[in-house]
């Protein structure tokens, strides 16, 4: 990428962009208040308001969420008549689970074996990294050819809808000709990847009664319904012998057009242990982006330490399903709440209660928006073709903002390739990729700008 201006000005600012994550990565902010201080995202936002500043970004605020948390937004004028272009990223970030599992501290950015470590390096602090590269180089090479609009969230990976909410009780804010959601990633590192498709998901709390009470196991057991078994029984429902999702009423035989998954490169993706299958029939992109999948996300039961010798009386679980796109989460949502009380055994008692949901998402790659990505990573990734991709994962924002503004064009790029681990210990990014979808980025809205 050296014969590149806009490369060699990226590659000349990578240092510069270390210290800024370091800094990022270093406020512990998880917007969960009752496990970090809410001071920490705080930190992070007034940091984030005060780069964006320091760019020539004006309008810059914090926005006050519905959910308790501050989103910060900037706007960067372009020349007049220019096109908007929308840049999204999140600053919040998971928990580090077990602090103990990382090899170096989780919000101290430290350099190993070519990547950088730390939480939230690749999701997403690095994606406002990303965006803060690519402007910086358009300036130093003739200017930014577009108006730009930054968006950078408090609370994405809780789930929690902030600015989900905001923007709709603000439609005029986020308006834009482009929208490019920093959060996503290549397929493998070095491979040129946007993620065209999202799949929605839904989660649904299972209550199963059959019993005044708990009944001692060698008096009772054997004719007293026991919750426990039936609520097992419940939750074997949803999968056929190989592993496939089965809801009933919900297709689930969907075909992947793009981008193939091998079976090997997931296995090693997903850890697999040696001698254990994969479940599922199809290709392993039909599996995780075609189709649905359901998981048992937690179990009430008795733990096995301290466990009486007793039928339980009641019984609960909490089910994620996994939609895909084309298909309507409420309407899955009441397939798979229907399939629960339908397998439910021996007339046991069974309630299903909906906490949660969010639509899948489906971009138009014929836009003029992916030419111009196509164009703009082939020179940052010579000698590669960029390839579309789906992600099972879920950003229900991407459909908020295609509600809100249905003319905008929606791209998914980012930093969460595989080996980066997100949302698991030692969260890492790669300095080459953060380079080279910098150079993309930049090239992309130079293209845009033109086309």
């Amino acid at each position: 990428m050296s014969s590149n201006p806009v490369a060699e000005t990226v590659a000349s600012l990578l240092p510069r962009a270390k210290t800024e994550l370091t800094e990022l990565v270093a406020f512990k902010s998880v917007a969960d208040f009752a496990q970090f201080p809410k001071s920490e995202s705080e930190g992070a936002a007034n940091w984030i308001a005060g780069a964006l500043r320091a760019e020539g970004f004006v309008d810059v605020a914090l926005l006050d969420t519905p959910d308790g948390t501050q989103s910060v937004y900037g706007y960067l004028p372009g020349p007049e008549g220019a096109k908007t272009v929308l840049l999204y990223a999140h600053y919040d970030v998971q928990p580090p689970l077990d602090e103990a599992g990382w090899t170096t501290p989780p919000f101290e950015l430290t350099e190993r074996d070519g990547r950088w470590y730390g939480r939230g390096t690749a999701d997403c602090k690095g994606g406002l990294i990303m965006h803060l590269l690519a402007l910086r180089a358009l300036k130093a090479n003739g200017g930014v050819p577009v108006h730009v609009k930054v968006i950078v969230e408090g609370s994405e990976e809780q789930g929690t809808g902030g600015l989900e909410r905001y923007a709709e009780q603000h439609p005029e804010l986020l308006t834009a000709d482009t929208i490019v959601i920093g959060d996503a990633g290549n397929f493998r590192v070095g491979l040129p990847t946007v993620t065209t498709t999202l799949r929605g998901m839904t989660l649904v709390r299972v209550q199963v009664d059959t019993l005044g009470g708990n009944l001692h196991s060698g008096q009772f057991g054997g004719a007293a319904p026991d919750a426990l078994a039936a609520l097992i029984r419940v939750l074997d429902s949803l999968r056929a012998e190989d592993g496939s999702t089965t809801v009933d009423g919900l297709d689930a035989g969907a075909r992947w057009d793009g981008l193939e998954y091998t079976d090997e490169q997931f296995r090693k993706d997903a850890k697999v242990l040696d001698g254990v299958g994969l479940i599922g029939d199809g290709s392993v992109a039909d599996r995780i982006w075609a189709r649905p999948a359901v998981t048992v996300l937690g179990i009430d039961c008795p733990p096995v330490v301290g466990a009486t010798p007793s039928v339980q009386a009641g019984a609960r679980a909490l089910v994620s399903l996994r939609v895909p796109p084309g298909v309507d989460a409420a309407e899955a949502t009441k397939l798979l709440q229907a399939h629960v009380e339908a397998h439910t055994p021996w007339g046991a008692r069974v309630t299903t209660e909906q906490i949660g949901q969010g639509q899948a998402f489906r971009a138009d790659t014929s836009s003029p928006a992916y030419q111009a990505m196509a164009d703009a990573m082939a020179v940052a990734y010579p000698g590669e073709t960029m390839q579309y991709a789906g992600q099972g994962g879920s950003i229900p924002l991407c459909n908020t903002l295609a509600g809100l503004y249905p003319q905008a064009e929606i791209l998914l790029i980012g930093l969460s390739e595989p080996e980066a681990q997100i949302h698991a210990v030692n969260e890492s990014v790669s300095p080459e990729e953060l380079e080279r979808l910098s150079v993309a980025e930049a090239l992309f809205l130079r293209n845009y700008a033109a086309g």
